[in-house]
C-alpha cells in the first residue's frame, strides 16, 4: 500500500516535466521566450519564468528583438536611399549623399548582424 502511494506521489508531483516551447515569429520577431525552458501544465507547454534567475535570458530575448527591427530599418534606409540614388539625374550632390547613405545604412547592417549572432550566441549557451 506505501510503495502505490509513493509512485502516485511521484506521478502527480509538484514539479512537471521540462519540455519545448514553440519558437513562432511573429512577422521577424522572436517571442519573449526564446531563451527560456518551458514546463508542461495542463498539457500545454508555457515558459517557465523563476524572477532573479530569469530576467537575463528575456532581456537577450529583447535585445533580439530590438536588433531586427534596427536590421529592418537598415534595409528600409538602403531601400529608400537607393531611390534617391537613382532620382537624383545627375546632381552630384544628391549622388553623393544618397551614396553615403547607402554606405552607412549598410555598415549599420553590418554591425546589427554581428549582435545579433552575439546575442544569439549568448542566448543559446544558457539554454
Amino acid at each position: 500500500m506505501i510503495f502505490i502511494l509513493a509512485n502516485l506521489s511521484f506521478i502527480f508531483a509538484a514539479n512537471p516535466g521540462v519540455c519545448d516551447l514553440p519558437k513562432k515569429l511573429f512577422f521577424v520577431l522572436p517571442p519573449w521566450w526564446e531563451y527560456l525552458k518551458g514546463t508542461e501544465k495542463f498539457g500545454e507547454c508555457v515558459p517557465a519564468f523563476i524572477f532573479p534567475n530569469d530576467i537575463l535570458p528575456v532581456g537577450l530575448a529583447v535585445i533580439d528583438m530590438l536588433l531586427r527591427l534596427s536590421a529592418l530599418v537598415a534595409i528600409a534606409s538602403v531601400i529608400i536611399a537607393g531611390v534617391s540614388y537613382i532620382t537624383a539625374t545627375g546632381e552630384v550632390q544628391k549622388a553623393a549623399s544618397a551614396r553615403k547613405r547607402i554606405y552607412n545604412s549598410l555598415m549599420g547592417l553590418a554591425i546589427v548582424a554581428i549582435a545579433s549572432g552575439v546575442v544569439a550566441f549568448i542566448g543559446n549557451s544558457l539554454v
